[in-house]
């Protein structure tokens, strides 16, 4: 499934395994910190599944971001402002 922004920048295939690698994480490490089977960790750094093009799914790249970032795992904001309750 080809990303519909063609001029929005993405995570390629390169960026994400640039990604794994300065977290030194294996492909199966990735995985589990991202919730993915490992397999879909080597379809995104071939950029591709059984010759279908693939892009790597928004989830995905903000989970990426967050791992950067030291965040792990996340379960909710602590505090609703009052104007969400």
């Amino acid at each position: 499934m080809q990303n519909s922004h063609s001029d929005a920048r993405v995570m390629t295939p390169k960026d994400f395994r640039r990604w794994r690698k300065a977290l030194k994480l294996s492909q199966k490490d990735a995985a589990e910190a991202l919730g993915l089977k490992r397999r879909v960790v080597q379809y995104y750094e071939k950029g591709e599944r059984d010759g279908e093009a693939i892009d790597i799914p928004k989830t995905v790249r903000l989970a990426c971001f967050a791992l950067t970032q030291g965040v792990t795992d996340y379960d909710g904001p602590r505090d609703l402002p009052k104007d969400l309750h």
